[in-house]
């Protein structure tokens, strides 16, 4: 079963660096799983601290991957319809089947919601898109970051219990 559960931990671990890029799969709360599943091993103690520390930081870079790209807008320049644009763009981007939805989406969504607050002024959209893209591609790194660092304490915890997991 320690087989079993640290093979699946593994697997979290993996989905959890790919889903730090893929908008679809939220990456750190799929690599706190596979913490989790490898903690429910017998030859690993259960630690709740690590486990509560490491889920908050899960659950609030998760919420922080919605909000700074909005956020991003926002900051340079952008209006309500902007950071709607910004939203919007988002999840169209990842429903749609092009290439790089995801990060096309959000910009052209920033640009056509300050469109649309104001059709004249073409050079403060492109800003409000380009801040969204800035934002989005924050949000990127900080939630590689998170999923590395996990892969990291996973790796760690493994190499540490060797002898009673293998």
């Amino acid at each position: 079963m320690d087989t079993l559960l640290l093979v699946l931990g593994f697997v979290c671990m993996i989905i959890g660096i790919l889903g730090s890029f893929l908008p679809v799969l939220p990456g750190p709360p799929i690599s706190w799983v596979g913490l989790l599943l490898l903690y429910f091993t017998e030859a690993v103690e259960m630690n709740y601290w690590v486990l509560g520390i490491t889920l908050f930081v899960a659950v609030f870079v998760a919420i922080l991957d919605y909000v700074i790209p909005a956020k991003g807008t926002k900051r340079f320049g952008g209006s309500s319809y902007g950071v709607w644009g910004t939203n919007i763009g988002l999840i169209v981007g990842i429903l749609a089947p092009i290439p790089f939805g995801f990060i096309i989406g959000p910009f052209v969504g920033a640009f056509v919601g300050e469109l649309i607050y104001n059709s004249k002024d073409h050079k403060r959209a492109l800003k409000a898109a380009t801040g969204s893209f800035i934002g989005f591609l924050a949000s990127t790194f900080m939630k590689f970051v998170v999923c590395m660092i996990y892969f990291g304490l996973f790796v760690s915890i493994v190499w540490n219990h060797k002898s009673v997991l293998f």
